[in-house]
C-alpha cells in the first residue's frame, strides 16, 4: 500500500504545516466520503505569487540582509510558499509612496522614458526573489524561473481627461497609441533587467473611480484599445509572446464584461484571458461561465487582500479562511493562476499614499527589524507549496458542504487534495481513490493538504 502525507494547520492549536505519514488501505462501504477522480481533468495550473508593490519593496529595503533572506525564503524558497509568479505595477499604484510615471509630464513622444525610479527598491527586491527561487532546487520543474504579470493603475496625468492620475478619468483618444507604445517600452526595459513579463492586464480595476491612481474604460473602450492599438503594437514590436488579459476587476462582472470585450473577433484574437479580484464576494459561478463559454481562455486571480477599512476587527482565523475559501473556490471554478496583493506591509498596513491600508501575509516592523507570518500565510501555503506549475485539476466530490475540497495531479503523478473546515464542528472524512484511502477528522477551523502517489 502506498504512503500518504497529511499536512495540517490549526491556528488555535499552534500547528502549522504539521506532517503525518499514513498508509492508504482498502476503503469499501464507507461513510463521510470525499472521492478523488484523477481521470476527470479540468484546467492546467500555472502557479502562485504576490505583488512587488513599491510599498512592499520600500519595507523590504529597510530590513537587514539576514531578514531579507528569510523573507525571500518564506515566499520564493523551498521551505516557504514556493511562489513562482509575481505581479508588478507600471507607474504608481495606491501602494506606492506617491504618484509617479517613467516620463516627464507632457512628453508625448516618450523621449524621457526611464525606469530608474524602480531601480531604487522594486527591481532589487525582484532580483532577490529570483535569486532565492533559482537556489531553491525547484528549477528542475520551472527552468524559466519567476514569471510576471504587469498592470497599470493610471497613465500619466496629461494623457487623461481629468488631468491627474487619481480620481478616475479616462485615457484621451489621441493618446491610445502613445499608451500602447508605453507598454512596449516598459516590457522591454523590465526584460532588460531580467524580469520575465509573460502577461499584462490592460487596466487595473477599469470601472473604479478611486481616490488613488485609477483610469476608467468601458468594455467598448477596452476592446478598442486592445484591437486597434495594444494588440497590433505588441505584434509589430515582436512581443506577441506577452499574453493580454482584460478586466482585472471584481468577479461579479467577470462574465458580462468578458463577453462584451471579446464579442469582436478582431479583439478576441489578441486576448489570452481575463483577470479577476475578490472584493465583492465569491461569484465563483461567473468564472465557471467564462470557462464554459470560452474554454480556450485562461482566468488569473490577480489580486486580493484583507482590507482594514472592512475587516480590521476580524480575527486571524477569519482572515486566513477568507484566503483559503476564495482560493479553493477559484480553483474549482477554473482559474489557472493565483496572485496575492502586497508581499509585505508595515505594522499599520502600509505605506499607502492615500491611507488605503490592508493586511499582508507577512507584516514587518522595519524599525525593529522584525516580521510576523500571519495565519493567512500558512493557509496560502496549503495550496502554493504542493500544487505545482503544470498540475491539472481533477474531479472530486464530498459528502457535505461543511468541507471544502479541491484536487490536483502534479506533473510527476502526485495527487494533492486540500480540505478546508470553516465550521465550529469537527468533520470526519474518508478520502478515497479507486477504493483505497484514509479516514481522518478535520478539527474546527483547520485546513489539511493530503499528498500521495497512486
Amino acid at each position: 500500500m502506498s504512503r500518504i502525507t497529511v499536512i495540517t494547520t490549526d491556528g488555535k492549536q499552534g500547528r502549522f504545516w504539521e506532517e503525518q505519514k499514513l498508509e492508504r488501505r482498502e476503503m469499501t462501504d464507507c461513510m463521510h466520503v470525499v472521492n478523488v477522480c484523477p481521470d476527470v481533468e479540468y484546467q492546467t495550473f500555472r502557479g502562485f505569487g504576490g505583488a512587488f508593490t513599491e510599498a512592499a519593496a520600500h519595507i523590504y529595503g529597510q530590513m537587514s540582509e539576514p531578514k531579507k533572506q528569510e523573507i525571500m525564503e518564506a515566499y520564493y524558497g523551498k521551505s516557504g510558499l514556493r511562489y513562482n509568479m509575481g505581479r508588478i505595477h507600471m507607474n504608481s499604484c495606491d501602494f506606492a509612496l506617491g504618484n509617479y510615471t517613467y516620463i516627464e509630464e507632457g512628453d508625448a513622444e516618450l523621449k524621457t522614458f526611464d525606469i530608474s525610479h524602480d531601480k531604487a527598491e522594486i527591481l532589487p527586491m525582484i532580483a532577490d526573489a529570483k535569486k532565492t527561487h533559482s537556489l531553491s532546487g525547484m528549477q528542475e520543474t520551472d527552468k524559466a524561473g519567476i514569471k510576471f504579470l504587469m498592470s497599470p493603475w493610471s497613465p500619466p496625468a496629461f494623457m487623461k481627461t481629468n488631468g491627474e492620475m487619481n480620481h478616475g478619468g479616462k485615457l484621451k483618444r489621441e493618446y491610445y497609441q502613445t499608451w500602447a507604445d508605453y507598454f512596449v517600452k516598459f516590457i522591454r526595459a523590465y526584460r532588460s533587467e531580467g524580469v520575465d513579463i509573460r502577461w499584462l492586464t490592460v487596466q487595473n480595476e477599469p470601472m473604479a473611480v478611486q481616490t488613488w491612481d485609477s483610469c476608467v474604460y468601458t468594455s467598448a473602450e477596452e476592446g478598442m484599445f486592445v484591437r486597434d492599438y495594444l494588440g497590433p503594437t505588441l505584434e509589430r514590436e515582436g512581443l506577441s509572446d506577452v499574453g493580454i488579459f482584460v478586466w482585472d476587476h471584481n468577479k461579479e462582472e467577470a462574465y458580462q464584461r468578458f463577453r462584451e470585450v471579446v464579442a469582436d473577433e478582431e479583439t478576441r484574437k489578441y486576448v489570452a484571458g481575463e483577470a479577476v479580484h475578490w472584493y465583492t464576494g465569491d461569484h465563483f459561478e461567473t468564472l465557471e461561465m467564462v470557462r464554459r463559454k470560452y474554454p480556450e481562455m485562461e482566468i488569473f486571480f490577480s489580486e486580493g487582500c484583507v482590507e482594514y477599512s472592512r475587516f480590521a476587527d476580524s480575527g486571524e482565523v477569519q482572515k486566513a479562511e477568507m484566503y483559503a475559501h476564495d482560493i479553493l473556490g477559484n480553483l474549482n471554478a477554473g482559474i489557472s493562476a493565483s496572485l496575492d496583493w502586497n508581499l509585505l506591509l508595515d505594522s499599520e498596513g502600509g505605506p499607502n499614499h492615500v491611507g488605503n491600508f490592508c493586511a499582508a501575509p507577512i507584516m514587518c516592523d522595519e524599525k525593529a527589524d522584525t516580521y510576523e507570518k500571519r495565519l493567512s500565510y500558512y493557509y496560502i501555503g496549503h495550496f502554493s507549496r504542493y500544487i505545482r506549475e503544470g498540475a491539472v485539476r481533477i474531479g472530486t466530490s464530498r459528502y457535505t458542504d461543511a468541507i471544502g475540497v479541491t484536487g490536483f495531479v502534479n506533473p510527476d503523478g502526485e495527487r494533492v487534495v486540500v480540505l478546508l473546515n470553516q465550521s465550529e464542528k469537527e468533520q470526519e472524512y474518508t478520502l478515497r481513490e479507486t477504493g483505497k484511502g484514509i479516514c481522518g477528522k478535520l478539527a474546527p477551523h483547520t485546513i489539511e493538504t493530503i499528498c500521495y502517489y497512486d
